[in-house]
């Protein structure tokens, strides 16, 4: 891809085209595994690949990377758990603070620790308002950052908080229900978080089928994060692409 990362994020946002971004957890995925889900991806037009988790040593971290990275047509970007999971072999990062918590370690303490490394890297940072949105039970995001997800009926809450990383100058708003969790983010707190808001929307975390990401999409996402179905079922992308790329709104909507 010839531009930088968030210029194409961007540039879909304006088109009013959704994209899909297969997350890779190297921590549960073999290098065979995640190979074989690069050559789905390739075959069928996937935008990005984010790469993280909970725990992840920082030897699997460089493994997947590099075994991402052998091809230049999907952007690898970091979506990192702890400061342990940066590698300068990917194209971006997700410098994310917590915006939805009140863990002053992960507004801003965990990136001043990290930025004399990060410094000296040509990664590409995208500094990110991440969000987290209750999906039902404790989820391993909950239990690490050590904060309280927003409550699911309170789009309104969603919304403001979304808004507020906005006006701190903040490029992307990531609204997260946690891997694996019960229930996706609820669409409303999808629409809502659209009406305020004029960044890139990313939306994660027990999306499981594709007409439910469809769904999330429409509700305002302009990028749908996929990744436990597609650890299980890597057949799923080729549905995922389809549904994402055929749906396309004005910039104004």
């Amino acid at each position: 891809m010839g531009m930088k990362v968030y210029a194409h994020m961007e540039m879909l946002r304006r088109e009013g085209k959704k994209a899909l971004a297969v997350l890779v957890d190297p921590q549960s995925v073999s290098i065979e595994r995640v190979e074989e889900l690069l050559d789905r991806c390739l075959r069928y037009g996937v935008d990005y690949f984010f790469v993280g988790g909970s725990l992840v040593a920082p030897d699997r971290m460089r493994a997947c990377v590099q075994a991402l990275k052998g091809q230049e047509e999907i952007p690898v970007v970091l979506f990192p758990g702890s400061v342990l999971q940066v590698d300068e072999g990917a194209d971006a990062l997700l410098l994310l603070s917590v915006i939805s918590g009140r863990n002053p370690d992960l507004l801003i303490g965990r990136h001043v620790e990290a930025a004399p490394m990060l410094e000296r890297m040509a990664l590409e940072i995208i500094p990110t308002g991440y969000v987290l949105i209750d999906g039902g039970g404790t989820s391993s995001v909950m239990y690490l950052s050590n904060t309280v997800p927003l409550p699911r009926d309170k789009a309104e809450l969603a919304a403001y908080t979304a808004l507020a990383g906005q006006m701190l100058g903040l490029k992307l708003i990531y609204l997260e229900a946690g891997s694996g969790s019960a229930a996706s983010v609820p669409e409303d707190v999808v629409r809502q978080v659209r009406r305020k808001t004029v960044l890139p929307l990313i939306v994660g975390g027990g999306i499981r089928t594709a007409s439910q990401a469809l769904r999330i999409a429409r509700a305002g996402a302009d990028i749908v994060v996929v990744g436990n179905l597609l650890e299980r079922e890597p057949e799923a992308v080729d549905a995922l692409v389809e549904v994402l790329h055929s749906y396309t709104v004005s910039f104004e909507s």
